[in-house]
């Protein structure tokens, strides 16, 4: 459809929607906010669907802000796939849209509100505000159990709004939700016996990820990847290091790595990639969803001294 073409134009070469079937298709057509609903649409979709993305390899996600082009995409898709509340802009055109079909990640499964701290043993520090810059986290997909949710919802929308594939949308929804399954098993065994279980990022995206598998995430920023810190936060994150042998600082790949190596330069600390996932571009540790996430978990199991 229309979307395609628009979208194709809009920045969008070389994303997994690619504007090579631009024009009106014979597929279910699908709008998607940014990778980890492309890679939901993909999978649970399959030959089926034709999945255009508003987000470009490499643009970070919460910085997104559509063109008329691309708003006006919307309303010839037939489904859009979005997480609500991470980027503004999408959300907005999403709401003014036409599109039938809307589905909101965020509806799909529970979302918790979390701060710079995120797990159990961050009630136990002293010092210092755990709910800095808390809010509604709308990072779900870093955690497979709740993306596995999330990809139920999926695959039952499609069926609705797309009937006559029912049976194949229910199939290969199964078959990702086993994946998934599969990968929660992976992590809850590679990070059970760690000498610690506190980790430091730049990014306060993986608040899900620790409290699903024991640990405690300690962000440097808050859930806003673009945020500074304050002199007293880092002054407690390098406390707080020292105290619980923490090893590495982990930074992301879409944005600056500049506050990551000035405190590890301050607190001698080692340095390492934890992806949130919000894109694939040619620095990613691997071409998709699972290959990233075993990534981050080979990443977390060295630092942490996983047995």
């Amino acid at each position: 459809m229309a979307a395609a073409a628009a979208l194709g134009t809009a920045t969008l070469a070389g994303c997994s929607g690619d504007a090579a079937g631009a024009g009106r298709t014979d597929k279910f057509d699908v709008v998607a906010s940014f990778y980890p609903m492309t890679f939901l649409a993909e999978r649970i979709g399959g030959d089926h669907v034709h999945v255009t993305t508003l987000t470009s390899p490499g643009q970070e996600p919460h910085d997104l802000e559509l063109s008329p082009r691309q708003i006006a995409s919307l309303e010839d898709s037939e489904a859009v796939l979005y997480l609500k509340d991470l980027q503004p802009s999408v959300d907005e055109a999403v709401a003014q849209s036409p599109v039938k079909t809307k589905i909101d990640a965020a509806g799909l499964t529970t979302l918790e509100e979390h701060g710079n701290e995120v797990g159990g043993h961050a009630a136990g520090h002293d010092g210092h505000d755990g709910g800095e810059g808390a809010g509604k986290d709308p990072h779900i997909w870093l955690d497979p159990v709740r993306y596995a949710q999330v990809a139920e919802g999926v695959g039952k929308a499609f069926e609705k709004a797309d009937p006559g594939h029912a049976a194949d949308y229910k199939k290969n929804t199964a078959a990702l939700v086993k994946q998934l399954n599969a990968l929660n098993t992976e992590f809850a065994s590679g990070l059970a016996h760690t000498k610690s279980k506190v980790f430091i990022t730049t990014h306060a995206a993986f608040g899900y990820l620790a409290e699903r598998y024991g640990l405690t995430e300690e962000a440097v920023n808050g859930l806003d990847p673009e945020s500074e810190p304050s002199a007293a936060r880092v002054k407690d994150l390098e406390r707080m290091a020292e105290a619980d042998g923490v090893s590495t600082v982990f930074y992301e790949t879409l944005v600056s790595d500049k506050t990551a190596r000035t405190l590890a330069h301050d607190t001698g600390l080692k340095t390492d990639v934890l992806d949130p996932l919000e894109g694939i571009t040619d620095h990613s540790r691997g071409q998709d969803y699972f290959s990233v996430q075993r990534a981050n978990l080979k990443a977390l199991q060295q630092a942490l001294g996983a047995a």
